[in-house]
């Protein structure tokens, strides 16, 4: 067997792949899914939250039967892919009389978290509506506010779990790549903000960065059972220059390398992105370099 063989960072030794094989010729009958479910709950593979790591463990079986290292049973279901498949969110009607006013003249806002709430839909169809890069269905942990002004919805942002590798965030980190390895849970990305094109109120942006910021630790144990320590987002400054978030005390990393994840050369096959951070607490170097 290769000695390199890993799958999301994880080092699959001969052992485990001998578990494995005894495992499938012991439960010819089972299926993949239940082979997967077996798996995590013999190595005790789960999430923060207790739930086990099914899809991970899916992808780990289907890598090592591809290169013919185990012999899984044949596929017994085909089932769509629902994120391929999933229709784009619907348009909804809300108010869009131009607001344009100081921002002490819409105070209070609300900002309302509504993952997994009946508000949902109407945050996806702002995102799709209004946002230059549309509405995307995020995979994994993830998080979505509605900032709401005098009974109507003013802007959203969306958060998502953190790329694994990023040079200038992991070294301003300073953690090893065992801790980034069990740590990463631990780090918010920031993929969409959007206020709604009718909506003109100086500072409101950074403002709404600044709350957001200091709930959405809590928001997330709330949903998933542990804090997040630190936050991150990427700037395009070919469209960008980030003011907002400069202002709300966001710290410029450095800039991406320009080649996404599954990328199989050092060459840019993207345009270069402007990495900024946000720490959500004073110990967030000690925090996410503990092992």
């Amino acid at each position: 067997m290769p000695v390199d063989l890993r799958y999301r960072g994880k080092a699959v030794t001969a052992d485990d792949i001998l578990f494995i094989r005894r495992l499938i010729a012991q439960n010819p009958r089972f299926s993949r899914r239940k082979l997967s479910v077996k798996l995590c709950e013999a190595w005790q593979w789960k999430q923060a939250n207790g739930a086990l790591r099914d899809m991970v463990c899916r992808g780990l079986l289907l890598m090592l039967h591809r290169a013919g290292e185990i012999e899984l049973p044949e596929v017994r279901q085909v089932s769509l892919n629902p994120l391929v498949q999933r229709e784009k969110p619907q348009p909804v009607l809300i108010d869009q009389t131009p607001l344009s006013c100081a921002l002490a003249g819409i105070r209070p806002l609300w900002f309302q978290q509504v993952r997994r709430t009946s508000d949902e839909p109407l945050f996806n169809s702002l995102m799709e509506q209004h946002h230059y890069l549309g509405y995307e269905q995020p995979v994994g942990e993830h998080l979505k506010y509605l900032v709401w002004a005098q009974g109507r919805p003013i802007g959203c942002m969306a958060w998502s779990s953190a790329p694994r590798h990023l040079g200038s965030r992991d070294r301003h980190i300073g953690w090893s790549s065992e801790a980034r390895r069990r740590n990463i849970r631990f780090v918010a990305y920031n993929t969409r903000f959007l206020i709604l094109p009718w909506v003109e109120v100086p500072h409101l942006a950074s403002h709404i960065l600044g709350q957001i910021a200091a709930s959405l630790s809590n928001d997330w144990e709330q949903l998933y059972g542990h804090p997040v320590y630190f936050a991150e987002t990427f700037i395009d400054p070919g469209r960008f220059r980030g003011t907002c978030y400069r202002a709300a005390n966001w710290k410029v990393l450095g800039l991406t390398t320009g080649r996404g994840k599954d990328s199989t050369s050092k060459r840019p096959n993207r345009s270069l992105k402007e990495v900024l951070g946000y720490p959500l607490t004073p110990r967030f170097r000690e925090l996410l370099s503990q092992l």
